[in-house]
C-alpha cells in the first residue's frame, strides 16, 4: 500500500513540474513602441484642446505669479503646478462663460498638504487668471 501512495505522489509531482515548465508564449515579450502621446506630449495636449507645456520665461512667470499669491499653492512642486496649470486652462473650454464653475473646479484641483480641500474660491479665481494670462492667453 505504501508503494502505491509513493508512486501516486511521485507521479503527481512529476506532472506538476512538467506543467510548470510549459508556456503558451515561448517568445520573450518586447516593450511596445511608444505611442504618439508619450513620444510628443504637446501634440497629445493639443489634440485634447490644451496648451503646450510652458517653457523658460513663460514657466517662470507662471510659477512666480502663483507663489506671489501664496507659496503654499505650488508648495515646492513646480512640475505638479505646471501640470495643474495646463489642466486649469482646459476649464475655459469645458465651462465657457461660467466663471463660478471654473473657480469651483480650480479650487478642487489645486490642493496642498495644508489645504486638502483647496485654497478657497477667491484664491482659485486668482489661479485661473494666472493660468489664463501666462499659459493660455488665447483661450
Amino acid at each position: 500500500m505504501r508503494t502505491h501512495h509513493t508512486v501516486a505522489a511521485l507521479t503527481a509531482a512529476a506532472a506538476v513540474l512538467a506543467l510548470t515548465g510549459c508556456s503558451s508564449d515561448p517568445k520573450p515579450k518586447t516593450p511596445a513602441a511608444p505611442t504618439t502621446a508619450s513620444a510628443n506630449p504637446d501634440a497629445a495636449r493639443s489634440a485634447a484642446g490644451l496648451p503646450p507645456e510652458p517653457k523658460g520665461a513663460q514657466r517662470a512667470a507662471f510659477l512666480t505669479a502663483l507663489n506671489a499669491i501664496d507659496k503654499d499653492i505650488v508648495h515646492g512642486k513646480d512640475d505638479k503646478a505646471i501640470s495643474r496649470g495646463i489642466d486649469t486652462c482646459g476649464l475655459y473650454k469645458r465651462f465657457p462663460g461660467d466663471p463660478a464653475k471654473q473657480a469651483e473646479q480650480t479650487n478642487q484641483r489645486w490642493t496642498s498638504p495644508t489645504h486638502p480641500e483647496g485654497h478657497g474660491l477667491a484664491t482659485a479665481a486668482k489661479i485661473l487668471v494666472v493660468a489664463h494670462t501666462t499659459i493660455c492667453p488665447d483661450f
